[in-house]
């Protein structure tokens, strides 16, 4: 394989920020690996793992597997080593990794934004019977996810993918990770542009490329040409939104930097107009800043966040219109944000004359049977096909209005509803410590338990207030900007540490985005997490002012209040 690191050298006029001790950017000269996720890159491109998964691993089981493929390459291909039973939250940062290693894998199947059709929802929901005990999650990336996956089955899923359109492939690792895509690109009736075509460029020319598969760490990518700006745009490397230049109509800008986990950063908004067609190039264009300038010497400063940060956005631009594009951008005023976000719940008109309906899942958890009785309800009713959301739901696209009401009655009985209550449509959760090797307390059924209980306490909540909850630090579940954020911990209770959570509060994507407001030195253990809750609700729905949103209301409460130390008459 060629030696792609030095395909681009700083000309002499355009000045290169230099840190004050080396960062390990390739196009700084710093290329010897720095730590043992870049020396295992070097040693062989993970790209590479896929032939040895279908003719060595598969055949000889889980025994045979390299560590260095198991633990880091395997990742390219969307396969991760499941947690081991047994192992409590106290034990996942203690316990050598091989040691919380199950045989089975977690898969990542991505969607990348695509309808998809019948055939391709019967497909995943068959993978989820045959072979992943009947698991079958919708990620907040638009991902199918599996879980007890075996490494001999490997090849006959991917067969099944294939055969279907879809891909594992760079679903995780240091790559061009899955696309978030606006769930009703080309139907909605207030679209500004459909960037459909991009995303599937972006795809065509780069997954799988070579050149693209050793980034510092993940890129995530997001496009949407909707103005409610429904793919969370803030919080991705790189995100293309819609915009209209007063001369050359829709187009996007494009944000960069975006990142949440232990150092949570908004994208920074470059103030530019690109058309449809020069997209996929832009995008190239800012993964190879990525590739060449982004921090390699300490995994914690390898996203592009960092480096955006450190440069500013109009240096970023400069060195990506100087060195990789070779022409300069169309400059063009960023668009407005929304208020909120947009999750495209319910019936809702398409510009066809058809309708498209958002259904909800609880926290994302669905099987492959049901993934199954959804193929059935789409061909049965003459559905176009379903998109995943970047809110861990589903929207079926191009439904005839006669059948809009009799199949929202056949999705009800299968446990998907078009008309949620507010707390199953704003409620998610990552994979947390049923699976996940990082993940130090539980999420899914916790979050479950959580919106049972709410509904039994607030049926008829009249505004939306989201639920994140994530099992540890990583924001999987964008912990930073829901209004109630749970990022999961062991805390001390009499005396004993337990499952619970730091809580964030008040935070928001769109038009008054911000970081949820943590509270010092306070924690809520899980099994107490049902009644603070309730309490914090209970305080807003009696001080809130008219038409006052959860999250406007926290910016200006009383700590006791939020921390659910005060209880107010409700009489």
């Amino acid at each position: 394989m060629p030696d792609l690191r030095f395909q681009s050298q700083p000309p002499a006029h355009t000045e290169i920020p230099r840190p004050k001790r080396a960062e390990g950017q390739w196009s700084l000269g710093y290329t010897e690996p720095l730590n043992k996720n870049e020396q295992s890159k070097k040693d062989d491109d993970p790209l590479n793992v896929r032939a040895r998964i279908i003719n060595i691993y598969s055949k000889r089981g889980f025994a045979s597997i390299d560590p260095a493929d198991l633990r880091g390459r395997f990742r390219w291909m969307g396969l991760y080593t499941q947690r081991a039973p047994g192992f409590d939250g106290g034990k996942t940062a203690t316990v050598p990794e091989e040691e919380l290693d199950a045989e089975f894998f977690m898969l990542r199947v991505r969607s990348d934004g695509r309808l998809l059709s019948h055939d391709a929802v019967r497909a995943l929901g068959r993978i989820g019977v045959d072979f992943a005990r009947d698991t079958a999650d919708v990620t907040d990336r638009e991902n199918i996810q599996y879980h007890w996956i075996r490494v001999e089955d490997v090849p006959e899923i991917w067969d099944r993918l294939d055969a279907a359109g879809l891909s594992s492939l760079e679903a995780c690792g240091d790559s061009p990770r899955p696309f978030l895509g606006s769930p009703v690109a080309g139907v909605a009736e207030d679209e500004i542009i459909d960037g459909s075509s991009a995303l599937d460029e972006i795809f065509q020319r780069y997954i799988g490329d070579p050149a693209f598969s050793n980034f510092p760490r993940k890129f995530k990518t997001a496009l949407t040409g909707h103005p409610s700006h429904d793919v969370a745009p803030e919080c991705n490397d790189i995100a293309f939104v819609a915009t209209v230049h007063p001369e050359h109509g829709p187009g996007f800008d494009c944000w960069v930097g975006g990142g949440l986990s232990t150092n949570p950063m908004f994208a920074k908004k470059m103030g530019v107009w690109i058309p449809l067609d020069e997209v996929a190039d832009v995008w190239a264009a800012v993964a190879s800043v990525f590739r060449d300038y982004g921090y390699r010497r300490l995994r914690s400063r390898a996203r592009l966040k960092f480096l955006v940060a450190d440069w500013g956005v109009e240096k970023f631009r400069e060195v990506v219109e100087k060195e990789y594009l070779g022409r300069k951008l169309v400059s063009c005023d960023s668009p407005p944000s929304p208020v909120g976000h947009r999750d495209h719940i319910g019936v809702h008109p398409q510009k066809d004359g058809k309708s498209y309906i958002g259904i909800a899942p609880t926290a994302g958890r669905v099987s492959g049977t049901l993934l199954v009785q959804l193929a059935d309800l789409i061909e049965e009713y003459g559905v176009a096909g379903a998109r995943l959301t970047p809110y861990q739901k589903i929207v079926l696209i191009g439904v005839d209005q006669d059948k809009v009401e009799p199949l929202v009655a056949r999705l009800d009985e299968i446990g998907l509803s078009a008309r949620p209550s507010q707390w199953r449509r704003n409620t998610m959760a990552c994979t947390g410590i049923e699976f996940c090797k990082l993940a130090i307390v539980d999420t899914k059924e916790r979050a479950r338990a959580l919106v049972g209980e709410l509904e039994k306490r607030f049926p008829d909540l009249d505004t939306p207030i989201t639920i994140n909850v994530n099992g540890c630090p990583n924001s999987c579940a964008r912990t930073q900007v829901a209004d109630i954020g749970l990022k999961g911990q062991l805390v001390l209770h009499d005396g004993e540490q337990v499952e619970g959570f730091q809580v964030h509060l008040g935070g928001a994507t769109g038009l008054d985005a911000n970081f949820g407001r943590k509270l010092r030195a306070h924690k809520v253990t899980s099994a107490g997490l049902d009644d603070y809750v309730t309490t914090v609700v209970t305080h807003y729905l009696a001080e809130r002012t008219e038409g006052e949103r959860f999250a406007t209301w926290v910016a200006r409460a009383d700590e006791e209040l939020l921390r659910g130390d005060k209880a107010l008459s409700t009489t």
